[in-house]
C-alpha cells in the first residue's frame, strides 16, 4: 500500500485516523503497531515476519546491553552490538544484494551461479537502519533502553515513514512514544502538510515522470536539446516524489501527535554539491555521519584518512539506494566532487557569483541524476552522450518537446525552490486577509485533495520509486 493510492486515501487513512482519535491513550501504541503491520502486510504479507524478526531481535538487544552495565559486565556489551550490526545488515545483504553479487561473480569469472530472484521487502533499507541506530544510541549509553515491546515495535513499524523515509531515530521521538500531545492545531497543521506532499506526487511528479520515461526509452535518435529536457524532468520528478512522500509522512505523523525530522530543505538552491547534501534526504545524511563517518575517524586524522572515511561513506551511500553498479558509481561520482570541493573547489565557489556557483551544483546534480535513474551503465552511458551531443544538438523532436514542456519544467523548477514558500506566506498574512488565513489555506488544501484524488482514482501514471529501497 502506498500512500498515493485510492484504497490508501479513501478507505485505510481515514479509518486509522477516525479509530485512533476515538480510543484511549494507552491502546493507542497498540492500535498504530496493528495498523502498521495490516499497511505493510497488504503488499507483502510474508515479509512482515522479516520486520517482525528484526524488532524483537533489536528490542532484545537493547535490554541485553542494558543487563550487562546492571549486572557489571560491560565487556560482553560490544560483542552484543556486533551481533545486532551483522544480523541486521547481513538480511538487508541477503534480500537486497545477493542477486547483484551472483550476477557481478558471474559477470567477471564466467561462473553460473542462478539468481535467487527474491522480491525486496519494501522500505527494508528504512527499518533496518532505523533499528540499528536505537541499538548503536543504547549501546553507547545516549537512549535508555524501551521496556515495552508494543512500544518498540509501534516505533519500527510505524506506517507513515515505514517505506519512504524519513529514516526517524528512536532518540528523535523518545519522549513521544509515551505520551504525545494531539491538538486541532497540530492535527490541521497535518492535514495540510500531507495534502501539500500529495499534490506534489501526484500532480508535479507523476507528470515530469511521464515525461522522462518517453525521453528515456529513446536511443539513437535523441539530441542533446531533447536528453536535457528529459533530465531536467526526472531531476524534479525525483525531487517532488521523495520530499512529497517526506510531507506526507511527516504531516501524517503530526496528526498522530508525532514530531518527525525534516527531509528536504530546498536542495536545488544550493550553490555546492556540499550544500546540496545538507538539504537533500537530511535524515539519510545524518544516519550516516553519526553512525559511519565519525566512527571511521571523522575529518580528524587528516586528508588521506578523511578521503578513505568519505569513499566508504559514499560508496555505501550509492549502494543503499540500490543494487547496481550504476549506484555504486553514482556515489563515487558524489565522493569525487565532494573531495574536490573539500581541497580547492568549495572555495573558489564562495568568490563566484551567486548564480555561476548555483549553475554548477544544478548542472553536477543533474549529471548525477541521469546515473541514477537509468537501469544500467551502459543506458547511463549512452544517456549522457546524448546529453553531450552525441546525437546532434536539437532536431525536429526536440523542438517539439520543448514547445510542450519547457514552461511547465520552468514551472516545476520555480516550486521547487523557497520563493514560492516566501510569497505564500506573504499573500496568506497580508493585512487584508490575516484574520482569513486559516479559511484560505483550508480553501487551498481541500481544493489539492480532490484534485489530487480525482487524478489517483483516474488510474494514470502513478510510479513507486522506493521500490529500491
Amino acid at each position: 500500500m502506498v500512500f498515493s493510492s485510492a484504497v490508501f486515501l479513501l478507505a485505510f487513512l481515514p479509518i486509522v485516523l477516525s479509530v485512533y482519535y476515538m480510543i484511549p491513550v494507552r491502546l493507542k501504541n497498540p492500535m498504530l503497531l496493528l495498523a502498521s503491520l495490516i499497511f505493510y502486510a497488504w503488499g507483502e504479507p510474508v515479509y512482515v515476519l522479516i520486520m517482525l524478526f528484526s524488532t524483537v531481535f533489536d528490542y532484545g538487544n537493547g535490554l541485553m546491553l542494558e543487563h550487562l552495565d546492571r549486572t557489571g559486565q560491560p565487556h560482553w556489551r560490544k560483542w552484543v552490538l556486533a551481533l545486532s550490526v551483522a544480523v541486521n545488515l547481513g538480511l538487508l545483504g541477503f534480500f537486497k544484494y545477493t542477486d547483484f553479487l551472483l550476477g557481478s561473480l558471474n559477470a567477471l569469472f564466467g561462473t553460473g551461479f542462478a539468481p535467487l530472484r527474491l522480491p525486496l521487502p519494501i522500505g527494508i533499507s528504512f527499518y533496518t537502519f532505523q533499528t540499528l541506530s536505537y541499538t548503536i544510541d543504547v549501546y553507547r549509553r545516549e537512549i535508555p533502553a524501551q521496556r515495552r515491546l508494543v512500544d518498540f515495535g509501534m516505533y519500527v513499524c510505524l506506517f507513515p515513514q515505514l517505506i519512504a523515509g524519513p529514516i526517524v531515530r528512536y532518540r528523535d521521538i523518545a519522549s513521544q512514544i509515551g505520551v504525545r500531545e494531539i491538538g486541532a492545531d497540530k492535527a490541521c497543521a497535518g492535514i495540510f502538510r500531507f495534502v501539500q506532499g500529495l499534490a506534489k506526487k501526484v500532480l508535479l511528479a507523476n507528470s515530469f515522470g511521464a515525461l522522462w520515461d518517453e525521453i528515456s526509452a529513446q536511443d539513437g535518435e535523441r539530441a542533446a536539446l531533447t536528453a536535457f529536457l528529459g533530465a531536467a524532468a526526472y531531476m524534479l520528478q525525483i525531487y517532488f516524489d521523495f520530499s512529497g512522500y517526506s510531507d506526507m509522512a511527516i504531516g501524517i505523523g503530526k496528526m498522530l501527535g508525532f514530531d518527525f525530522p525534516e527531509n528536504f530543505n530546498y536542495p536545488y538552491e544550493s550553490r555546492s554539491v556540499t550544500e546540496f547534501w545538507r538539504r537533500w534526504h537530511i535524515s539519510l545524511g545524518t544516519w550516516f555521519r553519526e553512525y559511519l563517518y565519525i566512527p571511521l575517524g571523522g575529518s580528524r586524522r587528516g586528508f588521506a584518512r578523511q578521503i578513505r572515511n568519505l569513499l566508504i561513506v559514499w560508496l555505501l551511500t550509492g549502494l543503499w539506494h540500490g543494487a547496481g553498479w550504476q549506484f555504486a558509481v553514482w556515489g563515487l561520482y558524489f565522493f569525487a566532487l565532494l573531495v574536490l570541493e573539500k581541497r580547492f573547489l568549495l572555495r573558489r565557489l564562495e568568490r563566484l557569483p551567486a548564480a555561476v556557483s548555483h549553475i554548477y551544483t544544478l548542472l553536477a546534480v543533474l549529471l548525477s541524476w541521469v546515473i541514477f535513474a537509468c537501469d544500467d551503465l551502459g543506458n547511463a552511458w549512452r544517456y549522457l552522450l546524448s546529453l553531450f551531443g552525441a546525437n546532434g544538438l536539437a532536431n525536429a523532436a526536440s523542438w517539439y518537446y520543448f514547445r510542450a514542456h519547457a514552461l511547465p519544467l520552468l514551472i516545476g523548477a520555480f516550486l521547487s525552490v523557497s520563493a514560492v514558500k516566501t510569497l505564500w506566506r506573504r499573500f496568506l498574512y497580508r493585512r487584508p486577509v490575516e484574520n482569513h488565513a486559516f479559511a484560505v489555506k483550508t480553501c487551498v488544501a481541500a481544493a489539492l485533495y480532490v484534485v489530487s484524488l480525482l487524478a489517483v482514482i483516474n488510474g494514470g501514471y502513478n510510479p513507486f520509486l522506493y521500490f529500491r529501497f
